[in-house]
């Protein structure tokens, strides 16, 4: 396919500059939809001109929760978004040989289990691990119904898999299909 094509050679043959400048844009435009879809309330804003304007504003009890590692590369588009909420972060790590996903670390606000959650994962292959993460953030309290999970791209095999699991959650994601690029964290971070 095409896609396949466009974004290996894209993935491989960038710069990191560039790559991280193309990333950062497809996380900003991730960020902000999961944004519209959580609540807000109406509310009167007056401008510095004195003039009246009828906006909205998120109810309070919303949070983020990156997956480490290459979900931290999508925390930085939510400050913009949202300097003040507070984010949580998870530390899943996949055994090679038999790709069962292991939780290493969580950490998150303590009242989680108030919060909508806008869980972080830029690319979506298996599924395993956020599903994990998702029995993690259930383990404290938060009901799957209230998870957004952000991502890049997708696989339709990781995006069933989690479906499958958890059928209230969430998932935004600006491409589904068969081809996931690999390696988002290292060239994101510069480590590859």
């Amino acid at each position: 396919p095409q896609f396949k094509i466009e974004i290996v050679t894209f993935f491989r043959k960038s710069s990191r500059g560039d790559f991280v400048f193309s990333a950062d844009r497809l996380i900003r435009l991730v960020v902000e939809e999961g944004l519209n879809q959580l609540p807000y309330t109406e509310c009167t804003v007056t401008t510095p001109t004195g003039h009246k304007y009828e906006g909205v504003r998120f109810e309070k009890g919303n949070c983020g929760v990156s997956i480490m590692r290459s979900g931290e590369a999508m925390e930085q588009g939510l400050r913009d978004c949202c300097r003040s909420i507070r984010i949580g972060k998870i530390l899943i790590q996949s055994d090679e040989e038999t790709q069962r996903a292991k939780v290493y670390y969580a950490k998150f606000p303590p009242d989680i289990y108030r919060r909508k959650v806008l869980l972080m994962y830029p690319i979506l292959s298996t599924g395993n691990t956020v599903i994990e993460a998702v029995k993690v953030l259930v383990e404290h309290g938060v009901q799957p119904s209230v998870i957004i999970l952000l991502s890049l791209f997708s696989t339709p095999h990781g995006a069933k898999s989690i479906i499958q699991e958890f059928p209230e959650i969430t998932i935004l994601t600006t491409e589904v299909h068969p081809v996931a690029p690999t390696h988002f964290g290292q060239k994101y971070f510069g480590t590859d």
